[in-house]
């Protein structure tokens, strides 16, 4: 069975520098939510709590969700503290709970917390795809955040996922 699963688009992401084609971004990810919502396909939400000052702590504004692409009542959503939605998170249990097999994946950041679960969804057991268009980051000393991209979904392709543009997306049940 096929879910979504969203990871770290949070407030914090947009505060002080803009990632990479941001504001699409959301609007692609809002797509697949409404999407897999109106297919009755669970949506899975991760959420980053860098802790006690961070930009990203619970009791900071940028620990929400960006409003566009909150959770509604019914999703999941796994509180993460460190890069990897599966280490010492529930994530991995709700899944195979819910009888997930097959995740497609889109969110924030892409060469950290993106790839992170990617490659340990792989480890996991799980069939992936990336929604190619529907992952962002900035830009690094070394590389504009467009080519970030551009690398991490070639790496991906084949080896840890498929990937496809979020408007190609179907999910099954």
């Amino acid at each position: 069975m096929d879910a979504l699963l969203v990871i770290d688009v949070q407030q914090a992401m947009f505060e002080a520098v803009q990632p990479h084609d941001g504001e699409a971004v959301v609007g692609r990810i809002a797509g697949l939510i409404a999407k897999a919502r109106g297919q009755g396909v669970p949506v899975f939400f991760v959420q980053h709590d860098g802790g006690p000052g961070d930009d990203f702590a619970m009791d900071k504004p940028g620990f929400a969700y960006r409003p566009e692409v909150a959770p509604q009542a019914g999703d999941s959503v796994t509180v993460k503290r460190c890069c990897n939605s599966f280490q010492q998170t529930d994530l991995d249990a709700k899944l195979r709970a819910a009888g997930i097999d097959h995740l497609t994946v889109c969110g924030m950041q892409t060469e950290y917390c993106v790839d992170t679960a990617i490659r340990a969804a792989v480890e996991h057991g799980y069939r992936v795809t990336v929604a190619s268009d529907a992952h962002s980051t900035f830009d690094s000393a070394v590389l504009p955040g467009s080519a970030i991209i551009a690398h991490h979904n070639e790496t991906w392709q084949g080896s840890f996922a498929t990937l496809e543009k979020a408007a190609d997306i179907a999910f099954s049940r």
